[in-house]
């Protein structure tokens, strides 16, 4: 098994390629590669981000991998991590960004102002560790306990038009989309590879995931 974490230039790629490589099935490789001729010889796909989604998607095209990462992300097992699942909708509030439009929706960001249950106010950006809710039944979810805290850090949150994209959901204010599944694919808005035990679960029932 041929693992490919793209390398487009921005997002934690060592961390988690490391992660990967620590719920490895034996013989797998994780490999961390900007070339278009691996990301389509790979078994599976993860495209992490960080920073701002304009900038993503212009590395994208810059580096001739926004087509690559289209046929795999219809083709294969593939994870996007924060920036990388705002990246599968139509189209981002951040610099007023055209996204992938694999989820019909949109990525908005958090309101000024918002409160907690306790009246607190709560910072933009969303840091720190959340509870995560799953919306429904996954294999990504396999032996992960519903509430498992995860780590988060973003200031943009996924809005899908239709209900049944959302695989989670997590409260910070209103209640926000914070993962998504459809078809091959499967993304999150936290960091797994942040998120301790949780965290590494979910990488290692990626690998053994067959959509």
């Amino acid at each position: 098994m041929k693992i490919v974490v793209v390398d487009y230039g921005m997002g934690n790629l060592r961390s988690v390629a490391k992660a990967l490589e620590k719920v490895a099935p034996s013989g797998a490789t994780v490999q961390i590669s900007s070339d278009a001729a691996m990301v389509q010889a790979a078994d599976r796909v993860v495209v992490p981000g960080q920073g701002a989604m304009h900038d993503c998607m212009r590395e994208f095209m810059a580096r001739g991998l926004y087509d690559v990462v289209r046929e795999a992300a219809q083709t294969k097992p593939f994870l996007g991590v924060c920036v990388g699942m705002q990246m599968l909708f139509d189209h981002s509030e951040e610099g007023d960004t055209r996204g992938l439009g694999f989820i019909p929706g949109r990525v908005k960001r958090f309101a000024d102002g918002m409160t907690g249950p306790d009246g607190a106010r709560l910072k933009v950006p969303h840091m720190g560790w959340n509870e995560v809710l799953p919306s429904a039944e996954h294999p990504m979810w396999a032996g992960i306990e519903p509430g498992s805290r995860f780590y988060f850090v973003h200031s943009y949150y996924c809005q899908p038009d239709a209900p049944e994209a959302s695989a989670a959901h997590t409260a910070y204010g209103p209640s926000f989309t914070s993962a998504v599944a459809q078809a091959n694919i499967f993304s999150v808005q936290f960091h797994p590879e942040k998120s301790a035990a949780a965290g590494l679960r979910l990488l290692s029932n990626f690998m053994n995931w067959q959509p």
